[in-house]
């Protein structure tokens, strides 16, 4: 049997095949291979691969199966690692060039430990902006990665890697995190159904990270489900991060087979007033518009939603990316940080203090309390993904042609709050770049949120699968 298209099958099913032993982990991660072989030039989604230790991988997987041992739900499925985390053997260069000499990873982090022990084999890393610091996937060491639907545009960030390859089929499932918006972003840009779970399902580290106030770790896919069946491989508590919470009593990809329809939710069109692209509007008011019709109660919510861009970015430049820069400032390797970036922490430095950090806190709690009150009885919130189209590589994205650089408004949003949010795709631009609708749920309802998006992609059908990039 030939190794289905990965933008075809689920990855449940793959992996059901290689346990059924209908194929062999060896001749998927085969085919990953020549899919990142072939394309990868072109996209730029891996920066680091092992082809060697991927077939061994494989390899002592088909040995375990043929000797009748259970393997992992996950049985064979090669993924992606973004590169701001340890996986055993590769560099940990998150994008930067002070890493440049850096010596190999000898042990995995939490995250890529239990996808490997779940089956997967880990064949490379993902391209990242350094850090993780922007909507777009773009660094001074590997240079951009392009979006496999329109490569004139970014796949977005700070998983892009992660996405691009999925879109492309170079892998069906990869790691990401989302600090503002980082899964959603590029799994909304990419065509990809994504969540950002509630900070500490999935466990950072180690060793242990500075994710406190922001940022969260997870499994990205092409469909919900195979992203819920990554998840219950993958959450449960971990002594070394700190934040971590007790594993769900259910399965979350079992929750889907019939997930919950919600009774009423909120659809807030804009934020802050401001202005969202018309092609994007237009698909998400369509895609609400059928939800409602399927008897879902939709209320509109206007000026009430806020982001508090100040505290945003006082909380992720100056309290999780800035501390890691900070030696490097006023030495000569400042001048190799990303141009935009260093812009940013220049400014960060002069203004931060730990009074601005701790004001930066004190609202993001008040955003939080504001948050559960205006979403008081309805089952969750409803908002584009994006406000403005995919930017080109390095550039701003544009809300009705105009570039803007805060084009991902929306995002940040569930960060500050710390609530689950995924998304959906819910159309594409004149440009045939997919489009996202975001569902934000209460404060650690996961659940309702995934039941959410399994709704959504299931009533849609859209199910998109970007053409090979010329």
């Amino acid at each position: 049997m030939d190794v289905p298209d990965f933008r075809t099958v689920t990855v449940e099913a793959l992996a059901a095949m290689v346990r059924g032993r209908e194929l062999t982990a060896a001749a998927v991660t085969d085919h990953a291979l020549e899919r990142i072989e072939a394309l990868n030039p072109v996209l730029n989604a891996f920066v680091a691969l092992d082809a060697d230790d991927a077939r061994a991988q494989a390899a002592a997987i088909d040995e375990r199966l043929d000797a009748g041992e259970e393997v992992g739900p996950l049985a064979g499925i090669p993924i992606g690692v973004k590169d701001l985390v340890d996986a055993t053997g590769f560099h940990t260069s998150r994008g930067a060039m002070y890493t440049r000499n850096d010596p190999p990873a000898i042990s995995d982090c939490t995250e890529v430990a239990r996808m490997r022990a779940a089956g997967c084999v880990i064949v490379g890393k993902t391209n990242t902006p350094e850090h993780g610091c922007m909507g777009d996937t773009y660094n001074p060491r590997f240079g951009p990665t392009l979006n496999p639907w329109n490569i004139e545009r970014s796949p977005g960030g700070s998983s892009g890697g992660t996405g691009s390859a999925i879109a492309a089929g170079m892998v069906p499932v990869g790691t990401g995190s989302d600090g503002g918006g980082s899964i959603r972003i590029p799994s909304a840009i990419c065509g990809l159904s994504g969540i950002k779970t509630s900070q500490g399902r999935v466990p950072s580290g180690p060793p242990p990270s500075g994710l406190i106030d922001l940022s969260c770790v997870g499994p990205m896919a092409r469909l919900i489900r195979d992203v819920a069946l990554c998840l219950d491989a993958m959450v449960g508590p971990h002594p070394a991060d700190l934040r971590s919470l007790p594993k769900p009593d259910v399965s979350w990809r079992a929750a889907l087979d019939s997930p919950r329809v919600p009774a009423r939710v909120l659809w807030a069109p804009s934020i802050d007033g401001e202005p969202v692209d018309s092609e994007i509007a237009a698909a998400c008011t369509a895609a609400v518009d059928r939800l409602a019709g399927e008897g879902v109660e939709v209320v509109e919510v206007g000026a009430a939603i806020t982001a508090v861009p100040g505290a945003f970015l006082q909380l992720f430049l100056g309290g999780l990316i800035g501390p890691a820069f900070r030696p490097l400032y006023g030495t000569d390797e400042w001048d190799n940080v990303t141009d935009m970036l260093a812009v940013l922490l220049e400014d960060v430095y002069e203004r931060a203090t730990p009074e601005s950090i701790y004001w930066a806190r004190q609202q993001a709690g008040e955003l939080s309390i504001q948050l559960a009150e205006l979403m008081e009885g309805y089952d969750g919130l409803l908002m584009p993904t994006l406000a403005g189209q995919a930017p080109p590589p390095g550039g701003h994205g544009t809300i009705n042609g105009e570039e803007t650089p805060n084009w991902f408004r929306f995002t940040p949003l569930a960060n500050l709050t710390r609530r689950p949010a995924g998304t959906v795709c819910c159309g594409f631009s004149r440009e045939g770049v997919p489009i996202g609708l975001q569902v934000v749920g209460h404060q650690l309802d996961d659940l309702a949120v995934l039941e959410t998006l399994a709704v959504l992609e299931d009533l849609l059908a859209l199910n998109p699968i970007a053409p090979d990039p010329a």
